[in-house]
């Protein structure tokens, strides 16, 4: 069974995609990528922050040497690394995702975040520092992307509104996503409402606030948990994962859930079998948290002109 679609520009993307974030080990991702592949899943979600590229193509292309697959039968979104976020450094990055992923071209290729940063070095994420950024003049080298055949289509990651409509007002070629942090408790209802209507697929990641990364946030409440969640689950006879997914896409929201263990893999993809009513869909409405709930804040970076989220998180 095939994923529902939506429109991207001209071209359509699979609604339930996989997930590739902090998945670096090799056996460990070709055998979650070869589930999915077998299961349905026709749209994978890296980039080349994720450092796992490289596997991806040797997956991709035992499938399609294989003759089970097509390579237009997949949609494959990349991501521009955020120190290469400068005018010279898209046509470089995109080149060297396209040699990784043993590709010509890819389907979707993201500005992976709104500001260029140093390059991430031993302390991750920690160590960042942000650098002037020039959004109209990396966009114009992302739409020379798609006239050379590179992209199929070009959007935006972590773009706040008034960074897409910039965006909107100067472009050539229209951004056609915005992957953005989304879930229940972060639902940004406003924000998706402005995306869709100016033609923007809204992707959620962290659409189960990533419990792999719980540690890392062990104050922050994680909405696989909450009991309203729990409960209309059971009254499904879904898992949790599967409420949640379906909330958003319900809302015409495309969603990349990471998994590496076969059984979820499966699971996150079976979400066409029921629906969520009008009082789940209220219920589920009543747990939003806003702002406090988001995960990938980078506070670091809050000094930034170009910093895309609420500096007051809590």
């Amino acid at each position: 069974m095939a994923a529902p679609t939506l429109a991207l520009g001209n071209y359509k993307i699979p609604i339930v995609g996989i997930g590739t974030f902090t998945v670096t080990e090799e056996e460990t991702l070709e055998k979650a990528l070869d589930v999915a592949l077998e299961v349905g899943y026709r749209h994978i979600d890296t980039a080349y922050l994720y450092k796992n590229e490289h596997i991806i193509g040797k997956v991709l292309k035992k499938w399609f040497s294989s003759g089970k697959l097509k390579r237009e039968d997949v949609f494959i979104t990349t991501k521009l690394p955020w120190s290469n976020n400068y005018p010279e450094g898209v046509e470089k990055s995109l080149k060297e995702s396209l040699e990784s992923l043993q590709l010509d071209y890819v389907d979707l290729y993201l500005i992976h975040f709104p500001i260029r940063t140093t390059p991430l070095d031993d302390k991750g994420f920690q160590g960042l520092q942000g650098l002037p950024t020039d959004h109209i003049g990396i966009w114009r080298q992302m739409e020379e992307q798609v006239k050379a055949g590179r992209a199929r289509t070009i959007g935006l990651s972590n773009f706040n509104q008034r960074q897409v409509e910039n965006i909107l007002r100067e472009a050539k070629i229209k951004p056609v996503a915005n992957q953005i942090e989304l879930n229940v408790y972060l639902s940004q209802n406003e924000f998706v409402e402005f995306l869709q209507k100016n033609g923007l697929v809204a992707i959620s990641y962290f659409s189960l606030s990533n419990p792999g990364l719980k540690a890392h946030w062990p104050d922050k409440p994680q909405v696989l948990e909450d009991q309203i969640v729990q409960k209309i689950a059971e009254k499904h006879k879904k898992t949790p994962a599967q409420i949640l997914l379906k909330a958003l896409v319900q809302r015409n929201i495309a969603v990349i859930p990471k998994s590496v263990t076969p059984s979820r893999i499966r699971e996150n993809f079976q979400l066409f079998d029921f629906n969520l009513d009008d009082e789940d869909v209220k219920a589920l409405d009543s747990v939003a948290l806003g702002e406090k709930a988001r995960l990938g804040g980078l506070k670091q970076l809050q000094s930034h002109p170009e910093y895309p989220y609420p500096i007051n998180q809590e």
